[in-house]
């Protein structure tokens, strides 16, 4: 995570509108990573309900900013129950009290480091950007990973270390050239709605996938010598600048059904041309615990995970 700098801005840096005594409103971006598996999604759980999301425990912390309008994080990415990442993304703005300047951002960050209750959070660092910067908005790229484990017969052959960080499968090997011939079916620009899963609020269904990539992944430390001759691991990533709901571990799943010898390469690009979500194969879903959001992108700044 070296070479991260700041926005690239021209000029002051633009400030807040004022608050109530004159005070004035900072917006700060802020990276952070997580483990899903505790959590209900990123997304803020309100009311009563026990389930909860990772931004609760961020406002939270915030509280101990002391800011004169409650805190509230504004999410890039949103990712299911049980998905991690490596590097999400959210906006906020922080109101001090007149008189006071704003945070420098290292104060944020650490802050709201000292604060968090959950020990499956941590965040990374923190920008400060113009008042009108939208975390959600002007990310221009994202890119999530897919971890799949091949020779495990039963999932509590899987070292303990491992679970719920990837797909265990069953199967001894998967047909990796048909998995990424399969792939490039993906790439560019289609209509994605038979790897859409219903719920999505998008108003389009088109999207551009720039990238679909499969390939061996780095040996687990966390695999003993006398196991690694039949437990492997293989990454799929896959870049955009957005997806539709579920649309990752829709793909996933797809894919996998070509390294195992259920479908083709030539059936899949046979499924991007149906539209149809409802179809044999398509409808289903990769597992949650092997999905990560790896990085999410901005025009003009040397982002936390940039290649």
């Amino acid at each position: 995570m070296e070479g991260v700098a700041g926005p690239r801005t021209h000029g002051a840096l633009a400030m807040g509108p004022a608050g109530a005594g004159g005070s004035v409103r900072a917006r700060y971006l802020v990276y952070f990573q997580y483990l899903g598996t505790g959590f209900n999604g990123v997304a803020a759980v309100r009311g009563t309900q026990r389930a909860i999301g990772v931004q609760n425990y961020l406002e939270e912390a915030a509280e101990r900013l002391n800011s004169v309008e409650p805190v509230r994080f504004t999410i890039s990415s949103r990712t299911d129950a049980g998905v991690h990442a490596l590097s999400n993304t959210a906006h906020l703005d922080i109101q001090r009290r007149s008189g006071r300047p704003p945070f420098p951002p290292e104060v944020v960050a650490r802050a709201l480091n000292t604060h968090l209750r959950h020990p499956a959070i941590r965040v990374l660092q923190v920008f400060r950007v113009p008042s009108d910067f939208h975390a959600r908005h002007a990310a221009t790229s994202r890119t999530y990973l897919y971890r799949l484990a091949t020779g495990c017969p039963q999932p509590d052959q899987l070292p303990v270390f491992e679970r719920n960080l990837c797909w265990a499968l069953r199967a001894n090997c998967l047909d990796i050239p048909a998995m990424q011939e399969a792939a490039q079916h993906l790439l560019g620009t289609h209509d994605f709605s038979a790897f859409q899963s219903a719920g999505s609020p998008a108003a389009s269904t088109v999207r551009t996938l720039r990238r679909a990539s499969v390939s061996p992944g780095p040996a687990s430390p966390f695999v003993l010598p006398q196991e690694s001759r039949k437990l492997h691991f293989w990454t799929l990533e896959f870049e955009s600048q957005s997806f539709l709901y579920r649309q990752v571990r829709r793909m996933t799943a797809v894919l996998v059904a070509v390294g195992l010898g259920i479908l083709t390469p030539t059936q899949v690009k046979m499924i991007l041309q149906s539209q149809d979500p409802l179809g044999k194969h398509q409808s289903h879903l990769a597992p949650a615990c092997g999905l990560f959001l790896k990085s999410v992108l901005y025009g003009g700044l040397r982002d936390l995970g940039e290649r």
